[in-house]
């Protein structure tokens, strides 16, 4: 894109401001900010004017689970599907990994992170190893792919080339980027990060597929045959990857997707539950459930939305390609985004002055037709690494591991 097809498609979007310091940059900066203006999607930045009238939820319903007993009534039968499918080379993995350590206090990728205690356990390390428990059982290589973003890709790339990726065969790895939104002020304006760069962040967990689409991953995808994809994020370090009976559940009742899901540990628990929304699959947030919904009973007496889920997914391929024809709901979220102020000068804001903008992967549950909320125990699958300290933190997630036999 050359300066003056950037200067007209500012223009259009009310994002002029972008060149303010075009005519001091190197030509190499100059390159730079041009491509990210004709790569940058704009038109989200206008919705934040409007962003109450976004993503209203409809009528709410419960959304009943297969749970534990079912499970291992039928583990056999569901296993046997499973492995079938996984030795066929059908299933694949996605690996979310594109956030950085920072709630850690580290500058590096999250999956970085060391939760040894006698010796070197970092969190890469353990998905990688929860998945090889079943490429050997399998006797099958799975298919890994694994999502950075632009603050982490080369350093992600480079520790697992450095430590021989876990054992795990490199040429079953694929990295790709998750693509970037821009992140504005609260009048929609677009923050610089750099004179030559406009401030961004990863666009949500929903917005995985799309990067893959664009990256030509997909193609690869297509290439090996795969129709499931078991899409995971970073920070659970007991969660079990291309499950075999969590695989064959999902074929077995011919589902779109499988969820797995916790009993909740309490009402309030900051996760999300599976529900019917108009009588669709879908997701309510923690902070949107109402009192009415967390005391709301089924028809056994049962708290009716006590499943949570824990961002573990088994997508059907296809119907991913059929969601990403459309355009997934917006999300605006505030923040505080470091910036550059009015005289050029870098800013690290203490409190939020802006939003970002995301979609979320419940969004892509909410367009299918069929879901599947899977019970796991959460002891044995539920680790989450979200604090240094305290709940879902580095010291809960080394105590499950140790309750599981696991030496760090």
């Amino acid at each position: 894109m050359d300066y003056q097809r950037a200067y007209e498609k500012l223009e259009k979007f009310g994002q002029l401001h972008v060149l303010k310091y075009y005519d001091e940059l190197t030509k190499e900066e100059q390159e730079m900010l041009l491509k990210q203006v004709e790569d940058t999607d704009f038109t989200m930045t206008d919705s934040c004017k409007h962003k109450e009238e976004l993503n209203q939820k409809g009528k709410i319903s419960p959304l009943s689970a297969m749970q534990l007993k079912e499970i291992a009534e039928r583990r056999e039968e569901f296993t046997a599907i499973g492995m079938e499918a996984i030795k066929a080379g059908k299933v694949g993995a996605v690996l979310l990994a594109g956030g950085m350590g920072t709630r850690l206090g580290s500058d590096a990728p999250k999956g970085l992170y060391d939760i040894g205690l006698t010796k070197e356990v970092f969190i890469f390390q353990r998905l990688i190893e929860n998945l090889l428990d079943v490429v050997h059982a399998a006797d099958a290589w799975i298919h890994l792919f694994v999502m950075t973003s632009d603050k982490n890709h080369e350093a992600t790339t480079q520790f697992f080339a450095e430590k021989n990726y876990f054992g795990y065969r490199p040429e079953y790895i694929t990295f790709f980027m998750q693509e970037m939104a821009p992140a504005t002020d609260y009048n929609g304006k677009v923050y610089m990060e750099e004179k030559y760069k406009i401030s961004t962040s990863p666009n949500g967990n929903g917005g995985w597929f799309t990067s893959m689409v664009k990256w030509g991953v997909v193609d690869k995808i297509h290439e090996a045959g795969i129709e499931w994809l078991n899409v995971f994020a970073v920070d659970n370090v007991l969660q079990r990857i291309a499950d075999p009976c969590f695989v064959g559940a999902t074929i077995q009742t011919n589902s779109d997707v499988g969820a797995k899901v916790v009993c909740k540990n309490a009402p309030d628990e900051r996760i999300g539950v599976v529900c019917l929304e108009d009588g669709k699959p879908s997701i309510v947030e923690y902070y949107e459930l109402t009192e009415e919904l967390m005391n709301a009973k089924d028809e056994n007496g049962e708290p009716a939305y006590s499943f949570g889920v824990i961002l573990n997914y088994l997508f059907r391929e296809k119907a991913l390609e059929e969601i990403v024809a459309k355009k997934l709901p917006l999300h605006i979220v505030e923040k505080k985004i470091p910036c550059l102020d009015e005289n050029g000068e870098a800013v690290k804001p203490e409190e939020p002055n802006g939003y970002k903008y995301e979609q979320l992967v419940l969004d892509m549950i909410h367009e299918l037709g069929s879901c599947l909320p899977y019970e796991v125990e959460r002891n044995y699958e539920f680790a989450p690494i979200k604090n240094k300290t305290g709940i879902d933190s580095v010291e809960s997630a080394r105590a499950l591991c140790k309750e599981n036999g696991i030496e760090l």
